[in-house]
């Protein structure tokens, strides 16, 4: 069985991340969407939160499972039986980031092989951060993310802004 996992922060999930597992899921018997702790970012959704948005997101995904984790990527894999770890790039400064991200996990783990898959071309410029940020100024959010995670993207901006 060939298992992948495809790591991330996922906060929140995006139509594009979306598109990479449906892309990613075709690549695999088996699929692990892995919610990670990012430190480096203070993220809008704690990992359950963000765990639940995924699963109701990839529900209909055959293959797919959600997991979260705190730690290395590489153990992560290991621990689900993955071979590969699957990243979504939508652009090249994407590309540039994760090539190297590749490389270290290359040097700490030789026998997992990175894959590379693309977001639809329509979704190359949505992340997360940039969703947050269109959710914050009161914009149209549901074009680009799933309708549980726009749900609750909404909920958590008019709490913080009602808590200002």
């Amino acid at each position: 069985m060939r298992t992948g996992i495809y790591p991330g922060s996922f906060d929140p999930p995006t139509a594009g991340h979306v598109s990479v597992i449906e892309r990613a899921a075709r690549l695999f018997d088996r699929l692990v969407v892995l919610v990670a702790v990012n430190d480096a970012k203070r993220p809008a959704f704690t990992l359950e939160e963000r765990a639940e948005m995924l699963r109701e997101a990839a529900a209909g995904i055959a293959g797919v499972e959600v997991a979260a984790a705190r730690g290395m990527v590489v153990d992560a894999a290991r621990a689900a039986g993955a071979g590969f770890i699957v990243r979504g790039v939508r652009s090249l400064t994407d590309f540039d980031a994760e090539a190297a991200m590749a490389a270290a996990h290359h040097a700490l783990a030789p026998d997992l092989v990175t894959v590379f898959v693309p977001a639809r071309p329509d979704l190359a410029f949505v992340s997360s951060s940039a969703l947050r940020e269109i959710a914050r100024c009161g914009g149209e959010v549901e074009r680009f993310c799933p309708p549980g995670v726009a749900r609750r993207l909404r909920a958590r901006m008019e709490a913080s802004h009602a808590a200002v």
